[in-house]
């Protein structure tokens, strides 16, 4: 299993937009993390300078997102539908994709979801449970 460090996923996503900005080719998941990129100007410049990304790791910016765990969640949604794992992922944010009229809207929607998952995973000391985030998800699909 991969499991990169914070530093790691810092490094990646800046050197990602740095090849987007550059024109160079790149590898599928490059490809997959670049739209994401482009669909959150307001994080290009952490991008930009991963000197600074990797100085500003253990600093908490009050009133501002951290743009590499966002990216890392949009990511991580992607893949979990790719491979429908958990199982009904997939389907559920395709649900929820049709109800809010657009696939980045779901994934922020989905966010809430896998923190909330991942919340009660830490709090509880037990493994995830993916049968909640999935029904959560769907939850979300189907609210009026």
């Amino acid at each position: 299993m991969f499991n990169p460090s914070q530093a790691d996923v810092r490094r990646f996503f800046c050197a990602v937009y740095a090849k987007r900005t550059s024109g160079e080719p790149m590898q599928a998941i490059e490809t997959l993390a670049s739209l994401w990129i482009d669909e959150h100007p307001e994080y290009h410049a952490d991008l930009a300078d991963v000197d600074s990304a990797l100085a500003t790791m253990t600093q908490e910016q009050e009133g501002k997102s951290n743009g590499f765990l966002h990216l890392s969640m949009h990511l991580s949604i992607s893949e979990q539908c790719s491979i429908d794992q958990p199982r009904g992922i997939r389907q559920a944010t395709e649900l929820l994709t049709r109800r809010l009229d657009g696939l980045h809207d779901a994934h922020h929607a989905v966010m809430e979801c896998l923190g909330q998952m991942i919340w009660e995973s830490q709090r509880s000391g037990r493994p995830p449970d993916g049968q909640a985030y999935v029904a959560c998800v769907q939850r979300r699909a189907t609210e009026d």
